[in-house]
């Protein structure tokens, strides 16, 4: 006779996706274990759109796992994006997120910029859109990507991917404010 198995919820499931450093960490070493390539992009996600999901297709695409730092509310605020922004709260982005097939983990980070989680996770891929440069190696640069340096330290991958033309946050926002 088979035991009785309590079915898991899709809630529980997305929910199992958003991570704490302590719980990733565990996850990361269950991955690496069985041999995963791990990618890792980060992002403020404020209203998902079309140019996000493609952008996040493509990034899971270069691994095994997705890993998405995800700019927590205090964090964005940090990144003058305006004062109405973010335009949802960091939890809502996250579930929103995790709810994707394609992502397995989110994790929220509270700096301006995602150097120490990247330092902390060690991806074997690091992905930004084509707005960076791959092989800019001077962090003053616009165009440099945070851990980049980490990640190709680590024999990883930096990768860029360009983004889908007249997809964005702001045409959206701006579309809601008739402008």
């Amino acid at each position: 006779m088979v035991p009785f198995t309590k079915k898991v919820s899709a809630l529980e499931i997305i929910q199992s996706k958003i991570h704490t450093p302590e719980t990733l960490l565990k996850t990361l070493a269950v991955w690496r274990f069985k041999s995963q390539k791990i990618v890792f992009t980060n992002g403020c996600f404020d209203v998902l759109h079309r140019g996000h999901i493609d952008y996040l297709a493509k990034a899971s695409d270069l691994g095994g796992k997705l890993i998405i730092g995800l700019n927590s509310d205090a964090s964005i605020r940090l990144l003058n994006k305006g004062n109405s922004r973010p335009l949802q709260d960091e939890h809502s982005r996250a579930m929103i997120l995790a709810s994707l097939n394609f992502v397995n983990g989110v994790i929220l980070f509270e700096d301006a910029t995602p150097r120490y989680l990247i330092n902390f996770l060690q991806p074997n891929v690091l992905v930004k859109g084509a707005d960076y440069d791959a092989n800019e190696t001077d962090p003053q640069s616009k165009k440099y990507i945070v851990g980049s340096d980490t990640v190709k330290a680590l024999g990883g991958e930096v990768k860029t991917i360009e983004f889908l033309e007249g997809f964005s946050t702001t045409n959206i926002e701006n579309k809601i404010k008739g402008m």
